[in-house]
């Protein structure tokens, strides 16, 4: 017995979806593009939206592309690739991207130091905008260069060149950090320092130093170190090896410096934190991977990326931006405790 297959269905369109939802393809086009609030009702969005599901409707992207001429298709521009914070805040924006038929392209700087190459010579014409996060001092030149939104993630309010910034209460995170080591009692504390030259570390250097000057018999010491466990190693032990009293907490830039300052204080014989106190901040993976966990600061990276896109949507399609930084939290562990008594 020969079959013959059957052709397949016609694919449904938007005057399908329009047919179906008893309204016009006009007001599919706007539901369906996410530009309805203010002109259509939310019940009639909810409509046009049930009958696409229902009919199993996919607009066609191309076409749509060449019509609003964008290829909706953002930069996210991080740092590094190897640390798990731009990880986050890729998956956030992806995931905000998504929802708007987007797409995310990932491109590095070099250790997020010096200048990143143009990637707009050949690219220029396949972007809609850049997001760029947390990048260092001249870092990003060219980006502020190009004719495309560029949306700032952590980054300095008072620099020019950006059409939206999302940031962190970044201040406000080392001020719970040393608020929790001086109720605890630590006065002696050494301040291990990022060696990028970014905002978001200036910050954190400046929130601690005002935090240390306000509290009498509070003793501040600042080293810096690249942001690897190797250095922050290296220069915990460099503290611990100089003469003078010892301090009795190392307050981290983030949780990687803070492993290898915990691998400093093992290494001289001292117990962490029955002897010196460890914070980090960022709260990454490896933040619960040492012993004991780290009390550190936890940033909601994936929500950096997710208001870092929607910025960026509300840019192109000329929409208001929300301008507040996003709240951080102190996670206490058990690195910390009472400073040791003489």
């Amino acid at each position: 017995m020969s079959s013959t297959r059957q052709p397949a269905p016609p694919r449904p369109t938007s005057r399908d979806v329009a047919r179906a939802a008893e309204v016009s393809q006009a007001t599919v086009s706007l539901v369906l593009g996410d530009k309805w609030r203010g002109r259509v009702s939310a019940a009639t969005a909810e409509r046009v939206r049930d009958s696409a599901r229902a009919l199993g409707y996919r607009p066609n992207l191309a076409a749509r592309s060449l019509r609003l001429g964008r290829t909706r298709t953002a930069l996210l521009v991080v740092p590094a690739l190897t640390n798990e914070f731009f990880a986050r805040v890729y998956t956030g924006a992806a995931a905000v991207a998504t929802e708007h038929d987007f797409g995310v392209v990932l491109y590095p700087s070099p250790d997020g130091t010096g200048p990143a190459r143009d990637p707009f010579a050949s690219a220029r014409a396949a972007l809609d905008g850049v997001i760029a996060s947390s990048m260092a001092a001249g870092a990003v030149g060219a980006l502020r260069g190009v004719d495309l939104p560029l949306v700032m993630l952590d980054s300095d309010p008072d620099e020019h060149g950006a059409a939206a910034r999302v940031n962190l209460d970044i201040a406000d995170g080392m001020r719970q950090v040393t608020g929790h080591l001086l109720s605890l009692g630590h006065r002696r504390i050494v301040h291990l320092a990022s060696a990028v030259d970014t905002w978001t570390f200036a910050v954190r250097a400046r929130a601690l130093r005002e935090a240390v000057r306000d509290t009498p018999g509070a003793v501040l010491r600042t080293v810096s170190a690249p942001l690897d466990v190797r250095a922050g190693r290296e220069a915990a032990e460099t503290v611990l090896a100089s003469p003078g009293p010892p301090p009795t907490a190392i307050v981290c830039d983030d949780d990687i410096l803070a492993a290898g300052a915990c691998k400093a204080v093992r290494r001289r014989g001292l117990r962490v934190p029955d002897d010196i106190s460890v914070t980090g901040f960022d709260d990454l993976a490896l933040a619960t991977a040492v012993e004991p966990e780290l009390t550190t600061v936890r940033l909601p990276a994936e929500q950096v990326g997710e208001r870092g896109m929607t910025a960026l949507l509300a840019v192109l399609e000329g929409r208001p931006v929300e301008h507040r930084d996003l709240p951080v939290r102190l996670v206490v562990r058990g690195s910390t405790a009472p400073p040791p008594t003489a």
